[in-house]
């Protein structure tokens, strides 16, 4: 650390150098770099979150649905259900939920990820029936 004198009191004030600055901030960028490989499955687990909630929420409106009309309906729309602005299309969702199948006796929702959250050219896709069971169908 070095010291520099102010020009009004000509006091001397102890600062850092920019080259100190930017060896520790060179550091702190390696540090991460190494700890990014090992933060990338729990980052994966952490926006597998948003489809559980999403699907849980198709559930709810599918309920609500189903006791309005005696049947499931295969139309996001028709039960209420409004999709996100998906993140490759400059929104935050990381998911795009949609209905694989609708009837009288059931329904599948499936919550498939639009983003390789760990870069292994998996994505993720989770699904939901009628009796709520969640399961995830492909792991990112």
């Amino acid at each position: 650390m070095k010291h520099s004198k102010t020009v009004l009191t000509g006091k001397s004030l102890p600062a850092f150098t920019l080259t100190e600055l930017l060896v520790v901030l060179a550091i702190i960028g390696i540090l991460i770099l190494m700890a990014l490989p090992r933060l990338m499955p729990l980052i994966a687990k952490a926006k597998s979150t948003e489809a559980q909630i999403q699907l849980a929420h198709v559930y709810t409106l599918q309920k609500s649905y189903y006791y309005m009309y005696s049947r499931y309906s295969p139309d996001l729309e028709e039960t209420g259900f409004e999709q996100e602005v998906l993140v490759t299309e400059d929104g935050s969702a990381n998911y795009e939920i949609e209905i694989i199948s609708a009837d009288a006796t059931g329904f599948i929702a499936r919550a498939t990820a639009v983003v390789d959250f760990d870069g292994d050219g998996n994505y993720n896709v989770w699904e939901i029936d009628q009796n709520k069971k969640l399961k995830e169908i492909t792991r990112d």
